[in-house]
């Protein structure tokens, strides 16, 4: 049976979206690289849906549960009968392919050497069970995960921005091309379908590489650094903004899960009109872990676990936690520009202190001071 190189089409594609979709052959390993807001998460779902089309196992992975969530949203309004794509998490996947007992290294991380040659052992049996693979936020992934990858996989694509890179264990494009093979085509998606010109703007501050992205038409308010007083001043300035805007998903990303705890305490006593979410990786299950992130309301989350996502609102209330790192450090610019740019409509700094954390100094003209 042959299956057409047409994407599933999906209204909120731009035919720049569908274009990079068609340049995808339904064979071999690929990696797609654009910038945040360019839809790499929707495009990833939508490859997914594609290659389960040709009767496959298809897996759409990421390495955060909080990611694995909205894709596993996503998925649902993709859903073509006869051909499910799972999404599930790089842990998971790999647990469920090697063993519970798979090895392990001393940092926690998987033996990646072990698994390669576990992989190499099997190459070939059971190929009609094989998946395809998906890889979502793919640059926070180590090279060796790759090469596991290649192996084990029907397929691999990739999707993955560099810029963003937030975790230790990471790859560039390049290393995720060499660890796939020679012969791994390489597909560009530009645009910013996201964020505002300010928004936009002030993230470039913090941007690391070379290749500037293309600045987005939409236009809206600049963002704001704003001093608090302490964390009542905090919490009062959340829950107006819910109240002026009680349709919108506000994102509050802090540095620890000690204040998001703290935080969420004093927003269920403020009874707001939807409850808020809080997520912590440390949560088995429950309403700390599986959260409703298409809903209006307050999220909680701690930054390790933003990548992938976006809100009407983003507010990064604890700058000043930072304020001993050297401004310039490649890593602090990073976990800004990841930050910054998961806002569509509206951001705030937040500080609390006697003293301007030194990364937010020379932002005039690009942010509001309060």
């Amino acid at each position: 049976m042959t299956i057409a190189n047409t994407p599933v089409l999906h209204p909120d594609l731009t035919p720049a979206q569908r274009a990079c979709l068609e340049a995808l052959p339904l064979t071999g390993n690929h990696v797609v690289s654009g910038p945040p807001g360019s839809g790499k998460s929707l495009l990833a779902a939508h490859r997914a849906v594609h290659l389960a089309l040709t009767g496959r196992p298809t897996l759409l992975l990421s390495r955060s549960n909080l990611l694995r969530q909205l894709l596993r949203d996503t998925l649902q309004g993709l859903t073509v009968p006869g051909a499910p794509v799972e999404a599930a998490t790089v842990h998971g996947w790999i647990q469920r392919r090697f063993g519970r007992d798979v090895p392990r290294t001393e940092d926690g991380w998987f033996d990646w050497t072990a698994l390669t040659h576990r992989a190499a052992a099997t190459l070939g049996e059971d190929d009609a069970s094989t998946p395809h693979l998906v890889i979502d936020e793919g640059q926070d992934l180590p090279p060796d995960f790759y090469q596991l990858a290649r192996l084990a996989a029907a397929s691999v694509t990739v999707f993955a921005d560099e810029c963003q890179r937030l975790t230790e264990t990471n790859s560039t494009l390049t290393e995720i091309t060499d660890a796939l093979g020679r012969s791994t085509g390489r597909v560009e998606i530009g645009g910013n379908h996201r964020n505002t010109r300010e928004i936009v703007s002030l993230a470039e501050h913090f941007r690391i590489g070379a290749t500037r992205p293309g600045i987005p038409v939409r236009s809206g308010t600049l963002p704001v650094i704003r001093h608090y007083s302490g964390n009542k001043d905090l919490v009062d300035d959340i829950v107006t903004m819910a109240a002026r805007q009680p349709q919108h998903r506000i994102g509050v990303i802090v540095n620890s899960l000690r204040t998001a705890a703290d935080l969420m305490r004093s927003l269920e006593r403020a009874g707001l009109a939807r409850e808020p979410q809080l997520y912590s990786s440390a949560a088995s299950s429950g309403r700390y872990r599986d959260l409703d992130l298409t809903r209006p309301g307050v999220v909680l989350v701690h930054r390790a676990s933003a990548k992938g996502l976006d809100f009407d609102t983003v507010v990064i209330p604890d700058t000043e936690t930072d304020a001993a790192i050297d401004p310039t450090s490649a890593a602090l610019r990073m976990t800004y520009y990841v930050m910054i740019t998961r806002a569509r409509e509206r951001l705030v700094l937040g500080w609390q202190g006697t003293r301007l954390p030194g990364h937010l100094e020379g932002l005039q003209g690009r942010s509001v001071m309060r």
